[in-house]
């Protein structure tokens, strides 16, 4: 792929994703949003959190499992627990990681 097009198509890219984004902020910013959407929209970062994450914790090689013997859930577990206690983002990702060390090379899953 030469230069020129190599420039079109991210120019073309940048302005598609752009475009989408900025149309809410500059044509929407006048529409009211009532209470009750705005209270569900609150969930929305949880909702998409929860969907890319749970399913690396419950499917191992493709495979649902839900044992103790799956370290990474077992790691999600303890992390979401240590969140629960401290509300500390880098707690929970020093303790997720510090158990899924500890469960992939010591106890031998």
């Amino acid at each position: 792929m030469d230069t020129l097009t190599a420039l079109m198509l991210i120019g073309v890219l940048a302005v598609t994703s752009f475009v989408p984004r900025a149309s809410f902020i500059l044509w929407l910013h006048r529409v009211r949003i009532p209470g009750y959407v705005q209270r569900a929209l609150r969930f929305i970062p949880a909702a998409v959190f929860t969907g890319l994450v749970l399913p690396q914790l419950v499917f191992v090689d493709g495979t649902f499992d839900v044992g103790l013997h799956n370290t990474k859930l077992v790691a999600g577990f303890v992390a979401v627990g240590v969140a629960g206690m401290t509300r500390n983002p880098l707690a929970t990702i020093v303790a997720g990681m510090v158990v899924l060390h500890l469960a992939r090379n010591f106890v031998g899953a």
